[in-house]
């Protein structure tokens, strides 16, 4: 073991800590998620491969033998949604990032869903963040309207031509409306939830946007992000929510920031 320990070199350490940094990032962010399932059949198969093997099982040996050959394959066609969002999150920026949303405009979001919630009137609307979502605002109606609860309630009105599909805020104006969002294929949904909570969703596992779903059924409002629905019971909670998303991130930056900034006026 010291002997091991001793011959092992700086870059032998800096690899490990690497490729373990790399699977618990993996692990994140299947955790959850119908890979997991996708994962624990491929291990198995693996190990039936082994097992069959060894007992000299010829032709269920020749099966798993070319299935394997091609497990490249399989996983990029298999796991497409799951790469295409892991990518997506090593591509953001590791700097700070001012947020687009200012306090007043989380304020008209916020009056919006209540108004909306009480009156049972449905509505999806989703606040951009790092990710662009420029593929599902060409699918919409381009509006590039000031961000106001009264706007925001007559699109969502069930005689407005527009309140199917979702409303995208961008950089705190009302870019789009009527936008199509990709479902989720989480098996896991509980089967409360409608078809805006499942676009919702499925926005949310291929993004980093946060996404408000107003039920006309239930009255209950729910925050996306993440691929997690958390729902809100109240006007307070709502506030308490995006106000730590948005609003308390712009004051706590990234201690290197911290560090800068204490550095250039010291």
């Amino acid at each position: 073991m010291l002997d091991v320990l001793s011959a092992m070199r700086w870059q032998d350490i800096v690899d490990i800590l690497i490729v373990s940094y790399v699977i618990y990032r993996i692990i994140l962010l299947i955790r959850g998620t119908r890979a997991v399932q996708m994962l624990l059949g491929i291990v198995v198969i693996t190990g039936l491969y082994f097992i069959s093997g060894r007992l000299d099982l010829l032709t269920l040996h020749w099966l798993l033998k070319t299935f394997l050959s091609s497990i490249l394959l399989i996983i990029i066609i298999v796991f497409q949604s799951d790469i295409r969002r892991a990518l997506t999150q090593m591509g953001k920026t590791p700097f700070h990032k001012t947020h687009d949303v200012a306090a007043r405009d989380i304020n008209e979001i916020i009056s919006a869903a209540i108004y909306m919630a009480r009156r049972r009137i449905g509505a999806l609307i989703i606040i951009e963040r790092a990710t662009g979502l420029r593929d599902y605002i060409e699918l919409g109606f381009r509006l590039d309207a000031r961000l106001v609860h009264e706007l925001l309630i007559s699109i969502f009105l069930p005689s407005s031509p527009m309140h199917d599909g979702g409303v995208i805020i961008h950089k705190g104006r009302i870019h789009s409306s009527g936008c199509l969002l990709p479902l989720s294929n989480n098996p896991n949904i509980s089967k409360r939830y409608g078809t805006r909570h499942r676009a919702a969703l499925g926005l949310s596992e291929e993004t980093d946007a946060v996404i408000i779903v107003v039920s006309e059924e239930t009255q209950e409002i729910s925050l996306v992000s993440q691929g997690k629905i958390t729902t809100l019971r109240d006007e307070e909670a709502l506030t308490s929510n995006l106000q730590k998303i948005f609003i308390n991130q712009e004051h706590t930056g990234p201690s290197w920031r911290n560090w800068f900034k204490k550095t250039k006026h010291s």
